[in-house]
């Protein structure tokens, strides 16, 4: 079996700077379909490595938008050829909790509830869940348990939105605090 991803090494190539790659890679691909490129994961599962590609559209994505990025997607990494060994390509939304990536995604969700886990602690914590009250290019507010945390965004390791607690909580048009907060 190769041992090589774009010519590394395997055992030192940097995971996150391979998924970057294969994201830049394909990003103007998928974009072409007229949908975007929300998230890229490449991981070894049960059956083998995986590369996951979420996909999203302001009008929701169809089965058939997973399908026609798939075959587009699958014909241009057969050429371009970055990954030296077998593995499984899925195309698929987002789903109701996505993930938040770019300050946009960010944006996109204020007043809603999101959970974040950030890479190092922020007042002693590293998980939060509460409503996002603004975003810009370099921070997130966050109101947590009355309080609110900014949070800078290169240091959010993985945010995503609660939809399902975000539905509730307008339901009982709770707009102000809701403590959900992960201690």
């Amino acid at each position: 079996m190769p041992t090589s991803f774009f010519g590394w090494d395997v055992r030192v190539v940097d995971k996150k700077e391979f998924v970057d790659e294969i994201r830049s890679m394909i990003e103007p691909v998928v974009n072409s379909e007229g949908v975007e490129l929300l998230d890229v994961e490449f991981r070894r599962e049960r059956q083998g490595y995986v590369l996951r590609v979420f996909i999203d559209h302001e009008d929701g994505i169809t089965i058939e938008d997973c399908s026609r990025v798939s075959s587009t997607l699958s014909d241009f990494l057969d050429v371009m050829d970055p990954i030296h060994h077998p593995y499984h390509l899925e195309v698929s939304s987002p789903g109701l909790d996505r993930p938040l990536k770019k300050p946009e995604h960010f944006a996109r969700y204020i007043g809603s509830i999101i959970t974040v886990r950030t890479t190092t602690p922020i007042s002693n914590r590293k998980n939060f869940k509460g409503f996002l009250r603004k975003a810009s290019e370099d921070e997130i507010i966050l109101e947590c348990d009355g309080s609110d945390f900014t949070i800078p965004t290169g240091l959010v390791e993985k945010a995503n939105l609660a939809y399902f607690e975000t539905e509730k909580a307008r339901k009982k048009q709770k707009v102000r605090h809701i403590p959900l907060c992960d201690k």
